[in-house]
């Protein structure tokens, strides 16, 4: 068997420590592209992928919006407060 070292191993950290930004980084990423969809729904679409009309571009953003927002809330709720302790039970 390799003796391989491990993420943590080689980088010293956890990689937890790296993704709990990400998944803060994504949410962000969700909130700009709903703006962007729902501030872009008065502008004529170009010759993209999908022709969306402007019902549709504001739909879409405020799904992302709302996802975006989800996402926000709990990943910082899983990830950055403090979780409280247990009462010790004798």
């Amino acid at each position: 068997m390799l003796n391989i070292p491990t993420t943590e191993e080689r980088l010293g950290k956890s990689p937890q420590r790296l993704v709990r930004y990400f998944v803060l980084l994504m949410a962000l990423v969700y909130l700009g592209l709903g703006v962007w969809l729902w501030w872009s729904a008065a502008q004529p679409s170009g010759g993209g992928l999908v022709q969306l009309g402007p019902t549709a571009r504001r739909v879409l953003g405020s799904v992302f919006i709302i996802y975006g927002l989800l996402r926000f809330g709990r990943g910082y709720q899983a990830n950055f407060r403090n979780k409280p302790t247990p009462p010790d039970h004798d």
